[in-house]
């Protein structure tokens, strides 16, 4: 079984038919760190619809996201950890800018190791995630 393949059933393993945001996985290539695991500091969420849209994207990110990223730390567990990547500037695998578009984009698409998510979750879901991933 190719090591996709086997990413792929490990996240529908622990997160059912929705393989949803290992959406995070827009990171297995973007940060590729090694950095040991930090503890989290707690942001401040915007206010209002922002603060609704992050939440969401956060219990998401929690139930699909989780298996492959840290969220708190920038260290690689199957995938890179994300805490930070909205402040980075630009994906360490392709130097491309780290955008709302680009994250969108890497989502939807996958890369080598990371697979495709247009057909599993939707646009709403992808922006929620993409709101929380930029609060780490």
């Amino acid at each position: 079984m190719s090591y996709r393949r086997e990413i792929v059933n490990r996240i529908l393993a622990n997160s059912g038919a929705t393989l949803g945001i290992a959406v995070l996985g827009i990171s297995l290539a973007i940060a590729g760190a090694g950095l040991a695991q930090t503890k989290s500091t707690k942001k401040a969420a915007p206010a209002g619809k922002d603060a609704a849209a992050v939440a969401r994207g956060k219990e998401v990110f929690q139930q699909k996201c989780s298996t492959c990223h840290y969220d708190t730390s920038d260290a690689k567990k199957i995938g890179p950890g994300l805490k930070g990547i909205g402040k980075r500037g630009t994906f360490t695998v392709n130097n491309n800018k780290v955008t709302d578009e680009s994250l969108k984009t890497w989502i939807e698409n996958g890369d080598s190791l990371m697979p495709p998510f247009k057909d599993v979750i939707d646009d709403n879901q992808i922006k929620d995630v993409i709101a929380y991933v930029k609060t780490l």
